[in-house]
């Protein structure tokens, strides 16, 4: 095995312990409100860098892991890293199933009250 593949084993990995929402259940969410109003927008755009995760974490979810590129792997990459640092953060005290927090993570393929 060459060392691309084993990262990109380990990356798939901690990619699909993260990621813990369906491609189903994440168009589902990407289409809501909720999904819209929050997450930070580069200037000059209208969608949120959080959306577009989502988005493309459905399109990665849904290939077959020889399709996919070194970019979907960096992508792959990010994503982990941001619900990592997120759910470090810790959700608030009350009422996290209508936060901003979860609604965030929710964007980038991760559902905290999921079990």
């Amino acid at each position: 095995m060459s060392r691309d593949s084993d990262d990109h084993a380990a990356i798939w990995q901690a990619f699909d312990e993260a990621v813990n929402m369906t491609p189903a259940e994440l168009e589902k969410f990407l289409a809501t409100e909720e999904s819209r109003q929050v997450g930070w927008t580069h200037e000059g755009e209208t969608e949120a860098v959080g959306h577009q995760s989502g988005r493309r974490i459905v399109e990665i979810r849904r290939k077959k892991k020889s399709e996919l590129t070194d970019d979907d792997y960096a992508h792959m990459r990010k994503v982990t890293g941001y619900v990592h640092r997120h759910l470090a953060q810790g959700g608030p005290k009350e009422d996290a199933a209508h936060s901003r927090w979860r609604y965030s993570l929710m964007n980038w393929g991760h559902d905290p009250l999921k079990s």
